[in-house]
């Protein structure tokens, strides 16, 4: 069960107590660690959100996971949650906190899609595009190839979406189709 609230609770806590110890980054990188992790295991995001795995256990398995390839700050905040009762909101915490990071850092993302991968020079006059238009510093490209759009892109820029693609060109053009006014309808 997905409770948002609480999911940014937590991760807005792990930043500012990363930030006051000068944290910031390493636990950005664990953070990242822990989502790969998620979202490679099943099993791990079963453990963690089981009713019948006793909290001990639970802690015994996480420190076997994480050690070593999480930072103490990150450990003792994955130890917090499962004193809470929190655990299985790990993986919703993580996301919110990366959403928190890139707010704090000025990093916007944006999601294109394409039908082909895009080269390099293309990818890199996207992002001075970004850059310039929503008037930020660092840009992310998550990029997508998905070739149902045929051809053109789709760019995803926070809640603003630009469909270039032939596939929603040849939309418009059948519901044009549709709807010709052109044809007198005889009742």
């Amino acid at each position: 069960m997905q409770q948002p609230r609480i999911a940014s609770r937590y991760a807005k806590s792990l930043i500012d107590l990363s930030i006051e110890m000068g944290q910031l980054e390493q636990v950005y990188a664990d953070m990242q660690w822990l989502q790969a992790v998620c979202k490679s295991s099943r099993e791990f995001v079963n453990l963690l959100r089981s009713p019948i795995i006793h909290n001990d256990t639970k802690r015994k398995i996480i420190t076997a996971v994480a050690a070593g390839n999480t930072g103490d700050l990150t450990l003792r905040f994955v130890m917090l949650l499962i004193t809470k009762n929190r655990e299985s909101n790990l993986p919703e915490i993580i996301q919110a906190f990366m959403t928190q990071y890139k707010v704090h850092k000025n990093i916007q993302t944006v999601k294109l899609t394409t039908a082909v991968p895009v080269s390099d020079d293309v990818r890199s006059a996207i992002i001075a595009q970004v850059k310039k238009t929503a008037n930020c510093e660092k840009v992310e490209v998550e990029e997508k190839v998905d070739p149902a759009i045929v051809g053109g892109f789709v760019l995803q820029v926070g809640d603003k979406l630009v469909d270039a693609s032939i596939a929603y060109d040849l939309k418009e053009i059948a519901r044009q189709f549709e709807n010709n006014d052109f044809i007198y309808r005889i009742r």
